[in-house]
């Protein structure tokens, strides 16, 4: 028992220790060894959650522990904390980089741009209806130029023109423990006439306010993500359960986060499915973002439960599941090893391409081919669901339905970048969903929550719409061309049509294209409390649509009964809709109302 008590901790603070870069010891400092001894023969034995919660909070507040072995790290690959800092290769990775915008108006310029793109295996960063953004060393610009018509040579324009892609790569890593800003080294690369390379400007970081959460002041590795979570799930047990929902293809754990506050009667032998909403991040690996905002709106809601009347009226009528990394195995590699890394990292039949993109290796509409190369950055697998992690959420959910007496009524799927809340279909715009006029509605009301809380504005698309270039007949009109990558196999699309979740989204997160995927940590609160705002707006939206919740009105007072617009009648608890199709059209009560700033306070 003695020696299994010495383990334990040791094995903690080794963990919590690797993250943190390690100075030069001064002579005759103790070992975290000799400390834990030292500390074990004169104090009673602590336990083993106390010692955990600890260090674990050691790790986040970034506070100095064991000075003389923090580069004892063990050599596991999975276990083991990587240091939060830029990889010492990003310069050399990315300094010859650029991303180039193309305004893309016919089917030839489209064709010929899908051609050269498969040639030369480009990274897409983005596609909307207005623009195709691609990464690619600046020496290939001339044979990528050399493959287009003439119309899009003179169509298309730089990305990131005041600070390089390598500075903007650095500036996402947190700061060095010494405070130093990593500087990226200018190149004598030769570059193209019409790339202006301007002045790299100073350091875009800022301090932090005081009264800001230090969690969300930088983005978080992995290794410092899940235990978090574990964390908060033991300091609010009434109403926070950690779960996990698969493992990866390199067996990490998918965990994920269940807030909500669940009646007991044990007299009622026939319970009604415990409605739940499902938000999900870090599909794509290099989509920090989006991960931090789950973490964001999972925080937002857990502490402020017993703090705000309608969270936690939310909190008891719905159950919140946020899975802040659903492709762990690729997170961890973007701050090890590639930042702009976006697929899983699974095997597949080519060795050296490895990984699949997770958004589209779902059963529906799965394209009757292949998807193309493995080293393509759009490569779904040979088949559906040959992504670990997408079988794994499917069956996850499939299961809560089947046999937990689940019912999911929502997903809010976070992605970057452009600005957009997307519905579904996204394989196909020739085919209308069922309840449209619900879909659209709620996402008009989401978009406007956003905006009216100093948010960005976001665009309000169908799926297939938002990933389709659009070409413009005329001010009104507009022709929708063919789909750069294949849009099929859709984890939106799925959930929607497979699991019948009757308001499934797709958000977009900032920006439009300044920083792509390298979103700035500032911009981490600022997006965080705009998603939450759509999320609180989705709650209450639900909660009248459902009766669950008495109308709110413009002065923030409520009635005193349950009211529907436009003749919908609520639904009884436990009564669930039925139409020819098992889809309900409800018009929402809510008109706007502005949400209490109590509502939002969420310091811990």
């Amino acid at each position: 028992m003695r020696f299994g008590r010495l383990i334990l901790p040791i094995v903690l603070l080794f963990d919590v220790c690797a993250g943190v870069p390690s100075p030069s010891p001064p002579p005759r400092t103790l070992s975290c060894r000799d400390e834990t001894a030292a500390q074990q023969s004169v104090q009673k034995p602590t336990s083993r959650w106390r010692r955990l919660s600890s260090h674990v909070i050691a790790a986040l507040w970034k506070q100095e522990t064991c000075a003389a072995d923090r580069s004892k790290a063990p050599a596991s690959k999975i276990a083991a904390p990587v240091a939060a800092t830029a990889p010492a290769h990003t310069a050399a990775r990315y300094g010859s980089d650029v991303v180039l915008r193309f305004n893309v108006s016919s089917v030839d310029e489209l064709d010929r741009l899908k051609d050269a793109t498969d040639t030369l295996l480009l990274d897409v960063w983005d596609y909307t209806s207005s623009w195709v953004d691609l990464r690619l060393a600046k020496d290939l610009v001339p044979s990528l130029l050399s493959l287009l018509p003439s119309s899009l040579k003179q169509s298309h324009m730089p990305l990131f023109q005041d600070i390089s892609l390598a500075q903007a790569v650095y500036d996402t890593y947190p700061e060095p423990k010494d405070g130093r800003t990593a500087r990226v080294a200018q190149h004598s690369v030769a570059q193209p006439a019409h790339f202006d390379q301007r002045a790299k400007l100073p350091s875009h970081r800022t301090s932090t306010s005081s009264d800001t959460n230090i969690f969300f002041t930088d983005y978080q590795p992995l290794t410092v993500i899940d235990p978090w979570l574990r964390l908060l799930s033991s300091l609010f047990t009434t109403h926070t359960r950690l779960i996990t929902i698969g493992h990866s293809a390199e067996n990490r754990p998918i965990s994920a986060l269940r807030i909500g506050v669940h009646p007991t009667n044990s007299e009622d032998q026939d319970p009604p499915k415990r409605k739940t909403i499902l938000i999900t991040g870090g599909l794509h690996a290099r989509e920090w973002i989006s991960t931090s905002t789950a973490n964001f709106v999972a925080y937002s809601l857990v502490t402020s439960y017993g703090k705000s009347e309608s969270i936690t009226q939310m909190l008891q009528d719905f159950d919140f599941v946020v899975v802040p990394t659903l492709n762990p195995d690729g997170y961890a590699y973007t701050w090890t090893t590639d930042r702009l890394w976006r697929k899983t990292r699974q095997s597949t039949s080519l060795r050296f391409c490895p990984g699949m993109d997770l958004d589209h290796s779902f059963n529906f509409s799965f394209p009757s081919t292949a998807g193309g190369t493995p080293c393509s950055e759009a490569f779904p697998g040979d088949a559906a669901f040959q992504a670990t992690e997408a079988k794994a959420l499917a069956s996850w959910a499939k299961n809560e339905t089947e046999s937990k007496n689940v019912e999911f009524i929502a997903l809010l799927d976070l992605h970057s970048y452009s600005q957009q809340i997307l519905y579904p279909y996204a394989y196909s715009c020739s085919t209308s969903p069922p309840g449209l006029e619900d879909l659209e509605e709620l996402a008009f009301g989401l978009e406007k929550a956003i905006r009216r809380s100093g948010g960005h504005a976001y665009e309000v698309l169908p799926a297939c719409e938002g990933n389709t270039i659009a070409a413009a007949d005329s001010k009104r009109d507009k022709t929708l061309l063919p789909q750069l990558e294949n849009a099929g196999g859709s984890m939106l699309d799925y959930f929607y049509h497979e699991l019948r979740v009757r308001y499934a989204y797709q958000f977009k997160l900032r920006d439009r294209g300044t920083y792509g995927f390298l979103l700035p940590k500032e911009q981490i609160l600022p997006v965080g409390r705009e998603v939450l705002e759509a999320v609180l707006y989705l709650g209450g939206f639900l909660q009248e649509s459902l009766g669950m919740k008495v109308k709110v009105t413009e002065d923030g007072e409520s009635s005193d009964e349950p009211e529907a617009s436009d003749g919908a009648v609520p639904l009884k608890e436990g009564e669930r809709p039925s139409n020819e199709e098992g889809w309900v059209i409800v018009q929402a009560a809510r008109e706007d109302a502005a949400t209490n700033e109590e509502d939002l306070r969420w310091d811990l």
